[in-house]
């Protein structure tokens, strides 16, 4: 068993996160999302409402560090309290939050290295998580220069300079 029993404990979900590198993309849906029948499907569904969009992305977030989150255009307007937990998950992460047209998300699925299927049914409830490095450990070496944009990341998600 995991040592860290707050960790995710689904095999193929920790693995798929393992198995991420620098701009790949993992995508947590709602139970309707139609996820290419050639995807690297991780079904966590088991009933509706189970398990939540949101327990799932909590978890994910936990143990991935994300470098873009996007979502439907329509969720703000039509979903303001998604966009809201949306906003205040990835709040401080460095990850830039975009919204882009539905049928944009839906095209990600093609490219996803995997994609999560949770069990609930929410409007516009599919987001792709562009992964992304943490700077700390990457640019902490001597006579290594951090690149501006990975400078405003580490002030995000550390709140200090570099």
């Amino acid at each position: 068993m995991k040592r860290d029993a707050d960790a995710i404990l689904n095999a193929e979900l920790s693995h798929a996160i393992a198995s991420m590198g620098h701009t790949d993309v993992l995508m947590v849906v709602d139970a309707g999302f139609p996820i290419p029948d050639d995807a690297w499907r991780i079904d966590l569904a088991l009933t509706r409402g189970v398990p939540r969009l949101f327990d799932v992305l909590e978890a994910v977030h936990e143990e991935l560090v994300p470098e873009r989150v996007l979502y439907a255009d329509d969720v703000p307007e039509m979903n303001p309290e998604m966009d809201e937990r949306l906003r205040t998950l990835y709040e401080g992460s460095g990850a830039e939050l975009e919204t882009t047209a539905h049928e944009t998300i839906l095209e990600h699925g093609e490219r996803a290295k995997a994609i999560v299927r949770t069990g609930d049914f929410v409007p516009w409830g599919n987001v792709v998580i562009e992964c992304g490095t943490d700077p700390k450990d990457w640019f902490d070496g001597e006579n290594v220069t951090m690149p501006a944009e990975y400078e405003r990341r580490y002030e995000e998600m550390y709140g200090e300079s570099p």
